[in-house]
């Protein structure tokens, strides 16, 4: 019996391992030469009202942001002013297109586009982001929503 336990105790030590070594990290940046375009999605209602009513942004369990800001990669600013356009694809391959707000507050800058979507929606993001020095470069990710 202690043999089976030992066997067994091994082969689940050995699935968890294996498990956290394919768990996928979620990646919310990508480095362009000098700048990092850092980017992320979440459910409106993580919005303050207050915030949301003085950028008259609509809260709601079937409403996400995408969250964009550039940044210098060495001793940088918080934010920098860029120019923004994207989509947003479901399975499907139905897309929308992605209106991108600005948002200052000191010296950050970032840029939010108000999304609807179903719940346990994923979706595919391809954001076009006119870098400082001219450049331009597209991200691309993935994200599964929910309504919380």
């Amino acid at each position: 019996m202690k043999q089976i336990l030992a066997a067994a105790s091994l082969l689940l030590m050995w699935a968890a391992g294996a498990a956290a070594q394919e768990a996928k990290v979620i990646k919310s940046h990508e480095d362009f030469g000098d700048y990092r375009v850092i980017f992320t999605v979440f459910n409106s209602e993580f919005i303050k009202p207050a915030i949301a009513q003085n950028y008259q942004l609509v809260r709601a369990k079937d409403r996400a942001f995408v969250n964009v800001s550039v940044v210098e990669k060495v001793g940088g600013k918080r934010g920098l002013s860029t120019e923004l356009s994207g989509t947003a694809t479901n399975l499907i391959q139905q897309s929308r297109q992605l209106k991108f707000l600005e948002i200052r507050e000191g010296d950050a800058v970032y840029y939010l586009a108000p999304l609807r979507f179903e719940d346990e929606e994923t979706l595919t993001f391809d954001i076009k982001v006119k870098l400082p020095n001219g450049r331009t470069e597209t991200i691309t990710f993935r994200r599964k929503l929910e309504k919380d």
